[in-house]
């Protein structure tokens, strides 16, 4: 396997799906009427998270471009 089709096949779906699993923790606290402490830290490993999946995003496009 080279790198892009890791990166497109093992990595994105990882970070996509660590931003979707924040996502709806958050979701499900805030709707049970949870903790705002917890409601803010998810929101931070959201926003952390999301930056991440963008890199690796922007990572595989530039290897897609060169490769």
């Amino acid at each position: 396997m080279d790198l892009v089709t890791i990166a497109k096949f093992v990595v994105l779906p990882i970070a996509l799906g660590a931003v979707a699993v924040v996502l709806v923790l958050g979701l499900v606290n805030m709707a049970r009427g949870g903790s705002p402490m917890r409601s803010q830290k998810l929101m931070q490993w959201r926003v952390l998270l999301q930056a991440v999946a963008l890199c690796f995003v922007l990572a595989t496009i530039i290897l897609m471009n060169h490769g």
